[in-house]
């Protein structure tokens, strides 16, 4: 599961165009703190998101996500 939330993480910093509010956050920690501990960070981020989804047996809601974040 890491390696596939690293993974997918890792091409939405780098290679998705669309933005987002997590993106943007994303992108910011890279110039900061490097690019390896940018996508782990967003790596983790999309988990909890993920995991409350799955919790609270929710839909995916961009609008609500970009407010939530």
């Amino acid at each position: 599961m890491h390696s596939a939330l690293y993974t997918a993480t890792n091409a939405m910093l780098t290679r998705c165009t669309g933005g987002s509010c997590i993106k943007s956050w994303g992108m910011r920690l890279m110039r900061t703190k490097g690019r390896r501990r940018a996508v782990v960070a967003v790596a983790r981020k999309l988990a909890v998101v993920m995991h409350r989804m799955w919790a609270d047996d929710t839909s995916f809601c961009r609008d609500g996500l970009e407010v939530a974040a």
